[in-house]
């Protein structure tokens, strides 16, 4: 308990520093505009780290579930189009995480690791001068892995899928007396896609050797739903913003008679920055 204190006091002290460095490419209402640079559509870039709780089960390795801690970070893009007269921005999100758990007798313990990438579009509806709505889509890629030391025979699984999501979310402003404060909400679930499975029973060593059964499968909500939202809050000082929040990863399916989750509770802390986006011919 205190190796995770300490780990997420580190955290949250990188992610101070970085909001305390200089950045010279923000964008800031205050900052002296040069007369012969012009910016264009600011690009939003943060950068999140996280610390929080994972429960996996995978009923190919073990029909136990295993639970623990889990590191993360999330990387994100956002820039507005000129499509629709200005009205539809292109996201791209990386994600990571890395998972220690054990199971309920503390006899055995996993390992887990994940990779995703998701690049879509979202269309921008401004309700008020606070408050702004976004709704569109996504396709990604995911890839991990999860490898139980105590198993003698089969005792990693690899995980491979890409899909199609419907993405929303929203943005609100308000001020904490002179403080800008800024609301940020996402919520992706996965519609359509194909992901990787093994039979049951089914070893990598036979799939290696030309052995197919339906290892394949086709992906929906009905035997693979997955969520993932994010809730985060910005404290949006004179030269950078401080970002911290909540992020919630559901992942599950049920194919080839293998029953798959890995849910994961996080705290995220990092910082956003506004890069200025010139004009070719002024670079």
């Amino acid at each position: 308990m205190i190796k995770r204190i300490i780990l997420l006091s580190n955290l949250c002290l990188f992610a101070l520093m970085a909001v305390a460095q200089d950045y010279s490419t923000l964008i800031n209402g205050k900052e002296k505009k040069s007369e012969t640079i012009s910016v264009l559509r600011p690009l939003q870039v943060s950068t999140l780290f996280g610390v929080g709780f994972s429960n996996q089960l995978d009923t190919y390795l073990s029909p136990m579930e295993y639970s623990g801690f889990q590191l993360s970070f999330l990387a994100s893009r956002e820039r507005m189009t000129r499509w629709a007269d200005g009205n539809i921005s292109f996201q791209s999100l990386l994600q990571g995480v890395f998972s220690h758990t054990k199971n309920p007798a503390h006899t055995a313990t996993a390992w887990g690791g994940r990779l995703a990438y998701d690049a879509g579009w979202h269309y921008h509806w401004q309700l008020s001068d606070r408050l702004s709505l976004k709704a569109g889509g996504l396709v990604g890629a995911d890839l991990g892995f999860l490898y139980i030391a105590r198993n003698s025979n089969n005792p990693a699984q690899g995980r491979f899928g890409v899909d199609i999501s419907a993405s929303a979310g929203g943005k609100y402003r308000f001020k904490i007396k002179k403080l800008p404060v800024q609301i940020n909400y996402q919520a992706d679930l996965p519609v359509i896609g194909c992901m990787f499975s093994p039979q049951f029973g089914q070893s990598y060593y036979d799939i290696s050797q030309g052995s197919r059964d339906h290892n394949v499968c086709f992906s929906h909500p009905g035997n693979a739903l997955c969520f993932r939202q994010l809730l985060t809050f910005d404290l949006e000082f004179k030269r950078a913003s401080l970002r911290f929040g909540y992020m919630g990863d559901i992942r599950q399916s049920h194919v080839n008679s293998i029953r798959m989750h890995d849910i994961n509770h996080s705290f995220m802390i990092g910082y956003v920055r506004y890069l200025k986006v010139l004009k070719r011919n002024e670079r």
